[in-house]
């Protein structure tokens, strides 16, 4: 197959994993033919799609039926609950952009001393508070602006540490001669960069705006080549994102530009849909909250 021209501005990485997911449909199954011919679109080679399938089946994440082109995979219960953006988070998002979470100046903040002996499980508990939004303040201590207990909590109890965490919070949070929030928010968190994933996704975003605006009759793998390009720019801004308040944040705030553009896409990809289309997992997932802030506009 030709690949489709590429449009101008930032390239879009995309992972062949990443694909794949993005691609399960509904009832949790791949069709291959259409993950091929999205991949070509993609720049991906049919070679580098079969060794992403070997590998996931290999780790359980996925089952294959038939060979080649025809086969279907299948996404195992695991997968379906890894898999991409928590719905959750982004829906949140959502609703701060539309002034619809206001901070009440409550800071969380969680301690923990898990010992040596357990030295996996406390670097994965690390881990888990920074991929939640929190920041460090010191060793062992953890912050966010945001109710993220409930969240570490689960994480603590799958990691068997929950016996070694402290939970508190505070409205008074000062480090040194700084208590002001906004500005602790600007040393506790790299903002400059999340900010500079923003703008390339409101980049990738506008150029696939005018796209769908301005060519009808995108075919199938198209439009699906638009929407995991979008995804997976929208997934790396939002991975490093801790989310915090508008309030704490630099006015205006790109991470809001950048979610209304790809709101719009969303709607236009809704649009553009074929009568026929079986729905695929990842207009399940971002379609309905997106299409509902590209309405208030």
């Amino acid at each position: 197959m030709t690949a489709a021209p590429r449009m101008p501005g930032p390239d879009v990485q995309v992972p062949t994993r990443m694909l794949v997911e993005a691609l399960v449909r509904a009832d949790l199954t791949v069709d291959s033919g259409e993950l091929y011919a999205t991949a070509n679109l993609l720049g991906m080679s049919d070679q580098q799609v079969r060794l992403c399938i070997k590998r996931l089946a290999a780790e359980g994440r996925f089952t294959q039926e038939g060979r080649g082109r025809k086969a279907l995979l299948r996404a195992s219960g695991t997968t379906e609950q890894t898999m991409g953006l928590d719905v959750e988070f982004v829906g949140h998002a959502f609703r701060q952009d539309a002034g619809l979470a206001p901070w009440d100046g409550t800071w969380h903040l969680v301690a923990f001393a898990v010992p040596e002996t357990a030295r996996t499980a406390r670097d994965a508990l690390r881990v888990a508070l920074t991929g939640l939004g929190g920041a460090a303040i010191q060793g062992g201590l953890y912050v966010s602006a945001n109710l993220w207990e409930p969240y570490v909590e689960d994480h603590a109890r799958r990691l068997n540490v929950l016996d070694h965490l402290t939970f508190l919070s505070t409205r008074d949070l000062r480090q040194g001669d700084q208590s002001d929030p906004v500005a602790l928010a600007r040393d506790l968190w790299p903002l400059a960069e999340i900010a500079e994933r923003y703008h390339r996704l409101t980049a990738v975003a506008r150029l696939r705006r005018d796209r769908l605006q301005d060519h009808a009759g995108l075919s199938e793998p198209q439009r699906l080549t638009i929407a995991v390009e979008l995804a997976a720019e929208f997934s790396r801004a939002m991975e490093a994102d801790p989310l915090l308040p508008p309030q704490l944040l630099p006015q205006p705030w790109p991470g809001a530009q950048a979610r209304e553009l790809v709101a719009q896409c969303w709607s236009l990809l809704d649009e553009s849909a074929g009568p026929d289309g079986e729905p695929i997992r990842l207009f399940r997932l971002y379609g309905d909250m997106t299409r509902r802030s590209a309405t208030r506009t």
